[in-house]
Formats: structure tokens, C-alpha cells, sequence
């Protein structure tokens, strides 16, 4: 399956993506890397693995229209057939949504839908954790459609808030398992184990 990854940071997440197919445990190929951002360190990671990498970003088009079809453009291109979101800071347009009907996913730094929303990203998401006082959080993977964090829900896993947390120290635990869960759910995605009915998602069995 070809895989597009949207990424405007460090790329992180893009790493145990390309680590898991390396590592033979996901049948996929990331095609293409896209960033908002000409500085990520995701388009760095993907110019070093051989991957198409591209800056696009909507200030660089007149009109909002231009902007998505240059998208499209390069996703077709490469007979993309999923779009991964790995810390990617930016709204998807609703016509990119409607061209990949839950064929969109987001890796989200809570247990949505606690903590969701917009401005929920990054340090916000944890600093928000823990003046909250919950004793646990965790990761969502979910399908993006036009809301923020609201898509159906694919996989989530919990962890412990600590009581000397910080928000630095939890966000660093976030990301592991972040690392473990995300290829595990594209893995879903490429073996076509996942049926997506309203907002509930089902996993098919091995039989």
C-alpha cells in the first residue's frame, strides 16, 4: 500500500513508520512525505530514506482551491492510498477528506475525546493533563474527517500520569507508545482489517 505522511516537525513518528516497514512488520511504502514546514525534520528523514519529500504549504498558492489541487495532484501521482498525519500542524481540507473517505488517520497525545479539540496539540495536550489531575491518558489513532479530533476511533492505549509528572516528563512517555501504536494501526489499514460504519470502527478477525 502506498502511504503519504503529512509531518510539519521533527519526525518522529514518520522514523517508526519507515522502522516498522524496514523491520518487515508493515507491508507499505511511504511515496511521498509533505510538510507545511520547509525546516521539518520530517522532510530531512524522508530526503535520507529516499522518499519524495515536499514543502507545500497554502501561502505559497493565491487561492485555497490551487493549494488543494496541488496536493491531489502529487497524492494521484503516487497512487496514494493512505494519508498518514504525523504531527501535522495543520487542517486537512475537506475536499482532501471527501477524495480519501477514512482513508485519513491522526495520531492524537490522549485519550480523545478528553483533551481534543483545537489548540489541543503538542505541550497543550499535557501541560492540560495534568492541571486537569487525571490519573490517566494515553494515544488515539483515528480517522480524520472535518472536525478536530473527532473521527471514529481505531486504536487507543492508556498510561499512568504520574504524581511528579511534568509536562515534559509525560510527554515523553506519550511518545513511545505513540511509536509502538501507530504502525500497528496502518498495519490494520494495509491488511484491509478495518470496517468503518458511522462513527464506530470494527477490526476484522484472523478467520
Amino acid at each position: 500500500m502506498n502511504i503519504a505522511v503529512f509531518a510539519s516537525g521533527r519526525g518522529s513518528n514518520l522514523m517508526a513508520i519507515l522502522n516498522a516497514i524496514k523491520e518487515g512488520k508493515l507491508n507499505a511504502k511511504v511515496s511521498v512525505v509533505i510538510s507545511n514546514n520547509s525546516n521539518a525534520g520530517a522532510l530531512t528523514i524522508a530526503k535520507e530514506n529516499g522518499i519524495d519529500a515536499l514543502h507545500i504549504s497554502r501561502k505559497q498558492f493565491s487561492s485555497d482551491e490551487d493549494y488543494v489541487k496541488k496536493i491531489l495532484s502529487e497524492l494521484r501521482a503516487r497512487n496514494v492510498e493512505l494519508i498518514v498525519l504525523a504531527g501535522y500542524m495543520k487542517k486537512i481540507p475537506p475536499e482532501i477528506i471527501r477524495e480519501y473517505p477514512n482513508k485519513i488517520l491522526n495520531i492524537h497525545p490522549a485519550l480523545l475525546p478528553a483533551f481534543g479539540g483545537l489548540g489541543m496539540y503538542g505541550m497543550n495536550v499535557h501541560k492540560a493533563v495534568i492541571d486537569y489531575g487525571v490519573k490517566i491518558t494515553g494515544v488515539t489513532v483515528h480517522i480524520v474527517d472535518e472536525e478536530y479530533d473527532h473521527g471514529p476511533i481505531v486504536m487507543q492505549k492508556a498510561i499512568e500520569v504520574k504524581d511528579d509528572d511534568t509536562p515534559e516528563t509525560l510527554a515523553e512517555r506519550v511518545l513511545k507508545i505513540e511509536h509502538e501504536i501507530y504502525p500497528e494501526a496502518i498495519k490494520l489499514f494495509v491488511e484491509g482489517k478495518v470496517i468503518v460504519s458511522g462513527r464506530k470502527v470494527m477490526i476484522k478477525n484472523e478467520d
